[in-house]
């Protein structure tokens, strides 16, 4: 019942029960995550011991190229656990299948009484075959509480996902603190109302909404997901969909005489950034507090859904874009952030883009995240720019998953399940599921949107793409086996009281 399914997984006769005299040698890391991990419902202390020892759950590093950086062996016999990698990434995979081959209960958060933690005896050479496997979080729309983000970065983990995008600003609300400009959050961070209804309603829930996260809370979330090979990619989505950080400081905007307030409706802005020196020094600024947070070598800087009518209407913005010998005003986007990247690059870092940047002059250098459309992930590869497949029509995972009238309001459909295990990536840097949370304001509604098609996502990133017949559908075995192993799976999210969509 593993999930992702392993590259190749043999069962062998005889099982090994873990009890109080099972000991553990593994790096110190990899030891304190299994600990965590299944210490609250196990009990069990897995003293420190030798490698060679039987009775014993042994986690090593080895030089073995085959493996690559996340790939790991491992060999469950009567005589003890034994797991290879040659990377620790390796090994906390090796730890969450290790999880999930113990009984369901394991996954519960108090002592599980008089369950034996009995371990199927079997052979499991695993190695994913995509780098980057990710989801993307929209926290700006609606402000999720942070003991949600870290309970979404241990799923992430469950499911062999490396990698949490979190998109930390938007029209409806900035979440990122930044100390030079702290009205980023204190104005920002607030809108007077939100939707209600589908936003083609046109009604207001006459309710203020609002929060952020500071530096320092953001550190700990970091460093929490790194503890269990989740990487946090924050985005900062520039220079549209920035009416929040123009309502803070209308100076950034394209008319400082204006006060906007922070958007109260879904959709997109036609407010945008100006392209003056001094907005572009401020907003190197702001990335510089954001790498200051954010290890992770990848920074997204947005570019999606950027109106050019007040660039258009600018004489000193349609000025520039003749100094600079442009054909159009909207290629102003591609300039400014290219200079956004080289600024990144002084840090170490490189940038992520929406694929908008294709048509627009994207950087030398920069990944693509390719949305649009399949298409749109030819189109990066053909610009010799990585991509990672984020197609609406696989990946957007706050789309209704059915056209029952019984789902709950969605911002469109539909994706089923099979479309999203049906999903040929292609020749990419990875895959990823989005959760834009316009009409996800709850932990519970993230949860019923998210799985279990993230979950068939994770597997099409580990296990890669299941082969289709020429109209995309999947083969029947094929088909009824994932469905089998999901039911099974399901029931570890029921013990981490993860409310997620049944199976049809």
């Amino acid at each position: 019942m593993l999930l992702p399914r392993p590259t190749r997984s043999t069962r062998v006769a005889g099982h090994f029960t873990v009890d109080a005299t099972t000991g553990l040698h593994a790096p110190e890391s990899v030891a304190d995550l299994l600990r965590e991990l299944i210490g609250p419902a196990t009990g069990l202390p897995l003293a420190a011991a030798g490698p060679g020892d039987d009775g014993v759950v042994s986690l090593q590093l080895t030089d073995d190229p085959t493996l690559g950086a996340e790939g790991y062996r491992l060999r469950i016999d009567p005589s003890g656990v034994r797991a290879w990698a040659g990377t620790e990434a390796g090994l906390r995979w090796a730890v969450q299948t290790l999880r999930q081959l113990l009984p369901d209960q394991v996954y519960a958060a108090e002592p599980a009484r008089g369950v034996s933690w009995r371990l199927p005896a079997v052979e499991i050479v695993d190695v994913p075959t995509y780098a980057w496997r990710g989801s993307l979080l929209d926290v700006a729309r609606w402000c999720h509480p942070l003991p949600f983000l870290y309970r979404y970065v241990d799923l992430l983990a469950l499911h062999k996902l490396n990698t949490l995008h979190l998109h930390l600003t938007d029209d409806q609300g900035w979440r990122f603190e930044v100390r030079r400009f702290p009205q980023l959050t204190e104005v920002g961070g607030f809108r007077a109302e939100s939707p209600a209804g589908h936003a083609r309603d046109g009604r207001g829930d006459a309710t203020p909404h609002g929060g952020w996260y500071q530096q320092s809370e953001l550190r700990d979330l970091v460093a929490y997901a790194a503890r269990r090979g989740v990487r946090i990619m924050p985005e900062i989505d520039l220079p549209g969909h920035a009416q929040a950080a123009i309502a803070a400081y209308p100076e950034f905007g394209n008319d400082p005489g204006r006060r906007l307030a922070v958007g109260t409706t879904w959709g997109i802005s036609t407010h945008v950034l100006n392209l003056e020196p001094a907005t572009l020094t401020a907003v190197c600024d702001i990335l510089d507090e954001v790498v200051d947070v954010f290890p992770f070598e990848y920074v997204h800087v947005g570019g999606d859904e950027v109106p050019t009518a007040e660039w258009v209407a600018s004489p000193a913005a349609t000025a520039r874009a003749a100094e600079l010998g442009l054909g159009r005003v909207a290629d102003l986007q591609g300039w400014w952030t290219g200079r956004l990247a080289a600024h990144l690059a002084g840090h170490g870092r490189r940038i992520a883009v929406w694929d908008e940047l294709l048509d627009r002059g994207v950087p030398a250098g920069a990944t693509v995240f390719a949305w649009r459309g399949t298409d749109r992930i030819a189109a990066a590869r053909a610009a010799g720019l990585p991509a990672v497949a984020a197609p609406f029509s696989h990946t957007y995972f706050d789309w209704a998953e059915s056209d029952d009238p019984a789902e709950p309001l969605a911002i469109a459909g539909v994706l089923p399940l099979d479309t999203v295990y049906g999903f040929q990536p292609g020749d990419v840097l990875g895959v990823q599921g989005q959760l834009w949370s316009e009409y996800l304001p709850t932990g519970p509604s993230v949860w019923w949107r998210a799985f279990p098609r993230l979950a068939a996502l994770a597997e099409v990133g580990w296990s890669g793409p299941v082969p289709v017949d020429a109209d995309g559908a999947l083969p029947p075995g094929r088909r009824a086996e994932f469905r089998g192993r999901l039911a099974g799976h399901l029931r570890r999210l029921d013990q981490l009281g993860v409310g997620y969509r049944p199976l049809d």
